[in-house]
């Protein structure tokens, strides 16, 4: 059955607009980005199958243009397309926490980083440097890795902090299995990174793991 002879409440893009964006699956929002399906399959049911081809929306997202377009009803359009929106996902909230601006809301702050990080294939540490009103002075991009790890070095962040004059920062790192519970290492360089920047007087406000669901917040769950 096509999704057009679908009653109306369960049609995406008409429950997108009643319901909002949140009320969607990660298939129903994948099906409104591929509009159609393909012979025999409704664009949600496509969606639901490419998701379970990948692993997940955040693996589909940051696959490669080769990885991706060997998929049935995805393509070098498409792939076009999916840049395009985590692009301007990235330049939307960097917009939105320029330089100058303060952190006042803890879900914007996740927004921005969610889109700074969740397109990686590979492990990304970054820092946001803030001023003693807790303004935004930078985002930077710190130590890139592998699919699963990247080297920090405590050194090198208290340097850019300085360099900045910073006085407080928020970090935040992608998991690209889109687990996003920290691991024993994560915990352990928190530390050391706190107990580095300590010394200068800058305070570690949070600390951040971008995977697939909302990203995981150390201060939140009191580790910092």
């Amino acid at each position: 059955m096509a999704i057009s002879d679908w009653p109306l409440e369960l049609r995406p893009r008409e429950k997108l607009l009643r319901r909002g964006v949140q009320s969607l699956s990660d298939a129903e929002l994948l099906a409104i980005f591929l509009r159609v399906g393909v012979a025999g399959k409704s664009a949600v049911m496509l969606a639901a199958e490419l998701l379970t081809e990948f692993g997940s929306l955040q693996a589909l997202l940051s696959a490669d243009q080769q990885r991706f377009c060997q998929c049935h009803g995805l393509g070098t359009a498409k792939y076009a397309q999916v840049q395009a929106i985590l692009e301007m996902a990235r330049r939307h909230f960097a917009e939105i926490l320029q330089r100058g601006n303060a952190l006042t809301s803890p879900d914007i702050t996740r927004a921005y980083l969610t889109a700074q990080l969740r397109g990686y294939g590979y492990e990304v540490f970054g820092c946001l440097f803030l001023d003693n009103q807790h303004r935004v002075i930078v985002w930077e991009e710190l130590f890139r890795g592998t699919i699963d790890s990247a080297s920090v070095y405590p050194r090198e962040v208290a340097k850019r902090a300085l360099f900045h004059n910073a006085a407080a920062v928020i970090f935040a790192h992608n998991h690209p299995s889109g687990i996003n519970e920290p691991s024993q290492a994560d915990r352990q360089i928190t530390i050391k990174l706190r107990q580095a920047l300590e010394l200068f007087d800058i305070r570690v406000l949070d600390h951040f793991i971008v995977g697939d669901l909302s990203p995981y917040s150390f201060a939140e769950h009191g580790l910092l």
